[in-house]
This record gives C-alpha cells, sequence and structure tokens, in this order.
C-alpha cells in the first residue's frame, strides 16, 4: 500500500479528486468506511487543537476494532500500523519515526517501500498528516465515547424496567438487555453498578418460565460476579432452573448453562450442593453425545472434567454410563484436541476407583483408543492413555495385556521411552512394558515392536 503520500489523491463521490492533504485537511473529506468526513471540527470549522484531544497513542489502542478502516495513508508501511508521528523522506515516502529510524540504525540507507539509495537520511516531519490522523481518530473515539454513554445509559433503562415489566415484556427487555451486554463489555461494569445482578439473580427461582431463565443466565454469564453474587446463585431453587435449563434449553442455553455452573464451581458451598447431582451429570452426558453441537461437546467435556475431579462423583458418573460414552466420543479420530485431552482426563480419573476401573476393562474400545492416543496428540493425553492402560494392565493382565499388545502397545512404549517425555511418564512406560511382556516370548514382543507399522 505504499504511495507517494505528499501527492496522493483520493475520489469524491461527484467524480472529482483531491489531489492533496492540504486540500482533504481543509474539506474534512478523508475518512474510512464509515464515511461521514474525517475531521473533527470546532466551532469556527478548524481542526480541534491537538491539546484538546486525548492522547493519539491511547485512541489508537481503544479503536482497535476500527484500525483496519482507517485511510491506508495512515498506515506506516514497514509495521502496518496507523502512525502517530509521520516524517517523510526525500523520496516521498512517510513513515512512523520510530520505524523508520529503526530501519537507519540497521544499516540501511535505502528507502523500505521504493528500495532507492538514499543520498540524505534527514527526516521531515509531515505535519498535515499527522493532524489529518489526529483529527480522523480523534473523531471516531468521540464517537464511540458518545455510543457508550448512549448504551450504558439503555443499560440503566432497561434494569428499571426489568423491576416492573412482566410476561413478554420482561423477556424483550432481556433480550435487548444481553445484546448490549454481548456488545459493549464496558456496559457490563454498569450493570453491576445499578445493582442489575441482584435483580437479575432475584428473576431466577422455581416459577421462572425458561424463556426468562435462558435470558437471564446469558445475562450473567458474560458478567463479573462477586462472592455475594455468586452464593445468591447457588440458593437450590435457582440451581434447578439451571440444572433443567440444561437439559430442556436450547444448544446456546445449555452451553450458557454450563458457563454459569464452572463461575460457581469453586466456591465452598458448591460441591456439596450441586456436585453429586444425577440430573446435571446427564444432562452433561447428553450435551456430549450430541455430536451436531461441537461447542457443546467442548463445554459439556469441560464442566465433566470439573465435577469428575470430586471422588464423590465418580461413582455417580459410572453409574450413568460415563465410561463407554467417553469411550465412544474418542474412537472417532476427527476429533480435535480440546475434545481428547478432557475425555481422556475424565476417564483417567475414573480409573481411580474400583467400580470405573472395572467399567473400563468391560469396555472394548478403551484399550485400542488408549493405545492410539499414546504420542499422539500431546503429552497431556499420552500422560493419561498411559495411566489408563498400566491400571486397566494390572488389573486383569492376561486379558488386557494380549489387547494391548495386539494393538501395537510395545511399539507406542518404546516410543515413550525414547521421547521427551517427563521421567515419571518413562518410568510407567517401562514398567507397563515389562508387565506386558510376561505373556509373550522376546522374540515375538520384538515383532511386535516394528516402528513401521506402529506409525502407519
Amino acid at each position: 500500500m505504499p504511495q507517494d503520500q505528499q501527492h496522493a489523491s483520493w475520489k469524491l463521490e461527484g467524480g472529482g479528486q483531491i489531489m492533496d492533504l492540504e486540500t482533504a485537511v481543509k474539506d474534512g473529506i478523508l475518512g474510512g468506511r464509515g464515511g461521514g468526513g474525517g475531521l473533527l471540527p470546532g466551532k469556527d470549522a478548524t481542526l480541534v487543537p491537538v491539546a484538546e484531544k486525548p492522547n493519539l497513542r491511547n485512541m489508537i489502542e481503544e479503536l482497535y476494532s476500527e484500525v483496519e478502516d482507517a485511510p491506508s495513508v495512515f498506515i506506516c508501511p514497514i509495521s502496518l500500523e496507523p502512525m502517530v508521528d509521520p516524517v517523510t523522506l526525500i523520496t516521498g515516502q512517510t513513515y512512523e519515526r520510530a520505524n523508520i529510524l529503526k530501519w537507519f540504525s540497521m544499516g540501511h540507507l535505502t528507502c523500505p517501500t521504493t528500495m532507492q539509495e538514499l543520498w540524505d537520511d534527514a527526516v521531515t516531519p509531515n505535519r498535515t498528516l499527522c493532524q489529518l490522523i489526529n483529527a480522523w481518530f480523534s473523531q471516531r473515539y468521540l464517537q464511540m465515547k458518545k455510543r457508550s454513554e448512549n448504551v450504558q445509559g439503555r443499560a440503566t433503562e432497561l434494569i428499571q424496567t426489568l423491576k416492573k415489566a412482566k410476561g413478554q415484556a420482561r423477556v424483550q427487555a432481556l433480550k435487548e438487555l444481553h445484546k448490549i451486554v454481548v456488545a459493549h463489555a464496558p456496559v457490563n461494569t454498569s450493570v453491576v453498578d445499578f445493582a442489575g445482578v441482584t435483580l437479575l439473580s432475584s428473576l431466577l427461582g422455581p416459577f421462572t418460565s425458561h424463556a426468562v431463565g435462558s435470558e437471564v443466565i446469558a445475562i450473567i454469564v458474560n458478567l463479573t460476579l462477586d462472592s455475594d453474587t455468586k452464593a445468591n446463585l447457588m440458593q437450590p431453587a435457582k440451581i434447578s432452573l439451571v440444572v433443567d435449563l440444561l437439559n430442556e434449553g436450547t444448544i446456546d442455553t445449555k452451553i450458557n448453562c454450563t458457563r454459569l455452573i464452572e463461575m460457581l464451581m469453586w466456591e465452598k458451598s458448591f460441591r456439596s450442593e450441586v456436585g453429586p447431582s444425577l440430573s446435571l451429570l446427564v444432562a452433561l452426558l447428553r450435551l456430549v453425545k450430541d455430536k451436531r453441537h461441537p461447542n457443546g461437546v467442548a463445554a459439556g467435556l469441560s464442566l465433566l472434567k470439573d465435577i469428575g475431579s470430586h471422588e464423590q462423583v465418580r461413582s455417580l458418573m459410572v453409574s450413568i454410563g460415563a465410561v463407554p460414552q467417553l469411550a465412544e466420543l474418542l474412537s472417532n479420530p476427527k476429533w480435535e484436541l480440546k475434545f481428547i485431552e478432557p475425555a481422556l482426563q475424565i476417564l483417567d480419573d475414573l480409573s481411580t476407583i474400583p467400580d470405573g476401573l472395572l467399567a473400563l476393562k468391560d469396555c472394548h474400545q478403551i484399550i485400542p483408543t488408549a493405545v492410539r492416543l499414546l504420542m499422539h496428540a500431546s503429552e497431556a493425553c499420552t500422560h493419561h492413555a498411559l495411566s489408563i492402560l498400566w491400571a486397566v494392565c494390572k488389573l486383569a493382565l492376561n486379558e488386557c495385556a494380549f489387547l494391548a499388545v495386539e494393538a501395537g502397545l510395545a511399539a507406542k512404549l518404546l516410543l515413550v521411552l525414547q521421547s521427551g517425555c517427563n521421567p515419571e511418564m518413562k518410568q510407567r512406560a517401562a514398567e507397563l512394558l515389562k508387565l506386558c511382556s510376561h505373556n509373550y516370548s522376546l522374540t515375538v514382543i520384538i515383532s511386535k515392536c516394528k516402528l513401521t507399522r506402529t506409525m502407519q
């Protein structure tokens, strides 16, 4: 996008052209895609002095979403970022001062854009372009601030409306507030400051409709909650509604419910009150099973992993069929790492209890799947797969070791031993290889270690 910025021209809507920056500044027509003129005029139609405007660098940082709409002449050809202190070389090319001086300090005596040799490395401040950049970003900065004030005012109005609105009017107010909170992050603080969180929390209860509950939860998960608010949300009637919505809501509602429970997860009173809930675990397994919605699968696995870290919940997870369902999920080679790691970690946690270990041994998919995932995706996956294989093989050596070796375990264990994995994993791999080799002669076990076939 390099060009001679001192002699650039811009087309007008009527078909004419502005031949230089001075004219662009005077007429106030240079702007990005948003249109509407590029200057911030004062009362006398002149540029607002730089001293009256916020720091340019700070404005650019706050307007990061609009930087890509900035006119190309504002962009430094070296950094591809808007210029704050533009300077021009003898070639007519303009750069950010710090960038071009760094270029010169590296021993270059050429123009980075044209690669022309420079007989003079002097740089001249491009004050006209600097004014124009300041004006363009100042205008958009003030527009952004005005929009933000308007949005915050509207959010406050909606909070007041929710205090008395009923039925469909309440749902519509919640929908609008939800859109505002998602689209405008600064509004989140306003909602909290104006006791909006307390009001929203009060709308959740045993008689709350699913339409209202879904919207309230969608808003709450985008807010920063303090301990008192979390404690209020953990009331049995509110948690019961969240679990109901997790079972019966839309996919977006289900994901929001998992996010809310995760937000509450590590509060002291949460574990004993919600963790062992059969309805919650069933809902999460249903979410994980629904492969039409990968985001839902990821959300369900994440929460199951957190809940499964508590021993008192693991037996309940095994009793509702978590092992075969997670094994089926892992048997799909197309799943990404974000699905594989939590699923393996859950199964690894379940292998620490007797009924979980028996369920793993009886699940015919577990051993070949765990062998395949050794040295497959990440060190964490290898750790969990190795731990699962060790546990089931130690439980039923003759039955499970045979299946594991036939699935290529010996070769995979050699890969672990030769890898950069931590010493503990290598020690476990060596012990498992020794354990599985008891049922084979040395010649047979060596034949099972053909790495070429394993890698294929």
